[in-house]
């Protein structure tokens, strides 16, 4: 009902019993006088082509954008540093990503790689303690001595790759790691080619007894390293690796990561191990039955088999992991092929010291030669 009174007070004058109003609708509500409810934050407006401008449908935000406000009629985007909330009404810090010490896989593979490096350090100790024995004297044992030295470098050297990566640990890591396999991979080559000599040097009228001299190992060894050492400065000096946040891979995180700087120094650091091993595999191979009590060719072939495997299997997984993971699965690499050649090379020589002392001895060497 309606009531009209000209001598009420100001603001009385014209009053509604909304009570007694009966509206068309369900429940007798009061009908709303646009198309479209208001749209909430996260959402934008957008209109509906051939109706009034009040006619409306709401649109969520799209991927890393948000609204912060009611019927926003633009979304926007987030900081690059930050991501939107479930709700897209705010922007929140993303996540670091990297590999780092506390994380669990970053201690496991830290510890691993310490504990790891203690175990060529024994068998030195063990070699350096029975070094007067024919096994030790037989396998060349200054050679021993670098190769196992470089081991416990090769595992350490995986200590590089976890924590933040700084500036400093980009440009180094690579290097690092490529210089201390080329010194590991390098000893094992001259170590085979050595075996090919000593033997070739046994036929009557021989001029390979001058290439038997052990300053010949240790120039092949030196020759080989001094080659990726000048291919590290090359790479270091005309395009240095640097630290990078890479927010393409996982737009919900920053990735903290070292770009090689030139994808190719990197993979021809890589692809020199690869010739060095493969190298050391054929000789060794062609070796592996020559007449000698304690041949290391047939030793040699395995090692080098196995840490080729390792690594031929590295590149599809590299290539398939994102964030700390690709850095975890290079660290695997390192460790699994070091293992490798630590298995294959020095343990059945240290289970003869140990717990076969009858085999490590001249008279049995001899018996054997004549059995032959």
């Amino acid at each position: 009902m309606t009531f009209y009174d000209t001598t009420a007070s100001t603001g009385q004058l014209f009053t509604i019993n909304s009570s007694l109003l009966l509206w068309a609708t369900e429940n007798n509500q009061v009908p709303t006088s646009v198309c479209t409810e208001s749209c909430p934050p996260g959402f934008r407006k957008a209109s509906i082509r051939g109706q009034p401008v009040c006619c409306f449908q709401c649109v969520p935000c799209p991927q890393g954008e948000i609204s912060n406000h009611t019927d926003s009629n633009d979304c926007h985007k987030c900081p690059w540093n930050e991501w939107p909330n479930p709700e897209k009404n705010r922007c929140l810090k993303k996540h670091i990503d990297f590999l780092a010490y506390d994380d669990p896989l970053g201690a496991t593979l830290s510890g691993a790689s310490v504990i790891s490096s203690l175990i060529p350090s024994l068998i030195l100790r063990l070699f350096i303690q029975y070094k007067t024995t024919p096994i030790v004297k037989a396998n060349n044992y200054i050679l021993s001595c670098i190769l196992l030295f470089s081991l416990s470098c090769c595992f350490l050297s995986s200590l590089v790759f976890i924590g933040y990566p700084q500036k400093e640990k980009c440009l180094l890591r690579q290097a690092a790691f490529g210089l201390v396999f080329a010194l590991c991979i390098s000893s094992i080559l001259a170590k085979t080619i050595m075996v090919v000599f000593a033997f070739m040097a046994t036929k009557p009228g021989s001029i390979m007894r001058n290439w038997t001299n052990p300053w010949v190992s240790y120039s092949i060894t030196f020759t080989c390293c001094l080659l990726q050492f000048i291919l590290c400065i090359s790479w270091l000096s005309l395009a240095p690796p640097f630290q990078q946040y890479n927010i393409e891979s996982l737009p919900t995180l920053i990735i903290v990561e070292c770009n090689e700087g030139s994808p190719i120094a990197f993979w021809t650091m890589l692809g020199y191990l690869f010739l060095l091993a493969i190298i050391s595999f054929i000789v060794a191979f062609l070796a592996r039955r020559l007449p000698d009590s304690f041949n290391e060719a047939q030793y040699i072939t395995f090692s080098m088999l196995a840490f080729l495997s390792v690594w031929i299997s590295y590149i599809p997984a590299s290539l398939s992991a994102q964030g700390r993971y690709t850095v975890a699965m290079e660290i695997f690499a390192i460790l699994a092929s070091s293992w490798a050649l630590v298995i294959c090379m020095f343990f059945p020589k240290c289970f003869i010291i140990l717990f076969r002392p009858d085999m490590n001895s001249r008279e049995f060497l001899m018996r054997r030669d004549r059995d032959r």
